[in-house]
Parts: structure tokens; sequence; C-alpha cells
């Protein structure tokens, strides 16, 4: 035998309570209550008519039988005690711990559910966002060379004389920092070894320093490297421009004069 719980048939004796109490008051007693309903006329009532002949066959079983019609009675007790429990109930509220109403998608990474497709990149391709700009560069410093060679004329100096030899005899300043190293150490030394040097850590110094950002004070390594190589031949080349003079020799140009030209 199925067991009830205790609360359905409290809540099925309290149900048919209310449904007796208001079938007494809306409808006549229940000698005339029969022949109205077969006829089919009389006063109108709110409650159907099954529920009130399902009330009655309900109290005439618990009258006859006692605790064997608990289990008959039971799914009538329940049905009506689940549909009085669903009409009393409230809706239930989404809401979360503190009493806030929020939805799902704002309360989850959205990470973690969807894929986002925009994602910021700082890399961009060389054509056509590098090779555009420098061909615009390249043609602009053509033609400004080009206008300016019109206009204004090389500073050369006069023919040369096999017979008469400058003294100091310099090689352009851009060679003037390797001539100064030929006064210094061998030839093969001043102008084969340390160029050599100077250009193979030029070309290890991206591998060495890998750091990809593209601020000066987080490139240390690569700015103290260029800045070096930049000093120690700019360093000689002042000194063969400035501080030469005849037969190459060490002078200062406030004593002895300049012995430069262009």
């Amino acid at each position: 035998m199925t067991e009830i719980p205790e609360h359905l048939r409290k809540r099925a004796s309290e149900a048919r309570k209310k449904a007796e109490g208001s079938a007494s008051e809306a409808t006549p007693p229940a000698s005339t209550d029969a022949g109205t309903s077969s006829g089919g006329g009389g006063s109108a009532s709110k409650i159907p008519e099954h529920l009130l002949q399902r009330s009655k066959s309900a109290k005439q079983r618990d009258a006859d039988g006692g605790g064997s019609t608990a289990t008959a009675v039971a799914p009538a007790a329940a049905a009506v005690a689940t549909a009085t429990a669903t009409a009393a109930a409230p809706l239930p509220t989404m809401t979360g711990p503190a009493g806030h109403t929020q939805r799902l998608l704002t309360v989850v990474k959205s990470g973690s559910i969807q894929d986002i497709k925009a994602q910021p990149l700082d890399k961009v391709h060389t054509w056509p966002h590098l090779i555009v700009v420098e061909f615009g560069a390249t043609l602009a410093v053509t033609a400004f060379l080009t206008f300016f060679s019109i206009f204004v004329n090389a500073p050369l100096l006069r023919l040369a004389d096999v017979n008469a030899t400058p003294n100091p005899s310099k090689a352009p300043w851009y060679f003037l920092g390797l001539q100064e190293l030929l006064t210094m150490f061998h030839p093969m030394v001043a102008g084969v070894t340390i160029p050599g040097i100077g250009l193979f850590a030029l070309m290890l110094a991206p591998y060495i320093d890998r750091n990809p950002s593209n601020k000066p004070e987080d490139r240390k390594f690569a700015v103290s490297v260029f800045t070096i190589f930049m000093m120690f031949w700019a360093v000689l080349v002042i000194i063969g421009s400035f501080f030469r003079g005849p037969g190459f020799n060490f002078v200062f140009p406030w004593v002895e004069g300049i012995f430069f030209d262009l």
C-alpha cells in the first residue's frame, strides 16, 4: 500500500472542505440538485458538475470502506492537492544570491563560452604598409638631390697634378676614420680585422637582444651597441678632419689652423 505524505493529506482535506462549503452555498439541496443536473436546467453553479460528483463519491467511499479506500482516494486527493498548490504557489523569480536579477552571460566570462574573433594585433604586412612608405621616401630624396645638384655646384678641388701632391693628402670625410686607423695599426688590422669585428657584432645584435619592444628605454642593449659603434667612428672622423696637418701629423686646429676641405 502506498503511503500518502501527511502534508498532502492535510492539503487535500482542506481543499475538500472548501469545495463542500462553496457547493452548499451556491447550489440547492441534494434532492433538487440531481434533478436539476439531469434535466440540464436550474440555476447556474460556479463549481463544475464532475467535481461535485467526484467529491460525493469520495465521501461515500470514506464512509463505507474506511482505511481500505485510502489508496483509491489518493489519486483524486493528490490531484486536488497538486492543483491547489500550483494555484497558490507564487511564480519563481530568477534572483541571484543578493536578490539581484542578472542574466547568465553577465556572470560567466565571455571567453569561456564564446570565441572572440577580433584579436588586437601589433603587426602588419610588409606590403603595402612598409614598402609603399619606403618607396615614397626614396622618390622624395632622389628628387631633392636632383634639384639640389642642379642649382648648387659641388665643392670640388682643382684638377689633380701628378707633379704636386697635396700635403696633407686626406681621403673623403666618410673614409677619414679608416685612414685614421691606418696611422695606428697595421693595414691588415686597420682595414680588415677591426671593421669586420664591428660589422659582425652588429649582425649578431638582433640574435643576442630578442626584446620585442619598440620603446628606446626598453632596448638598452641595442641602443648601447649602436651608440658605441657610432661614437667610435665619429671620434676617428673628427680627429682625421681637424687634428691632422701636413704629413698627416697631429696638430691643434686652434694653433696650426684647419687642414680640411670638403
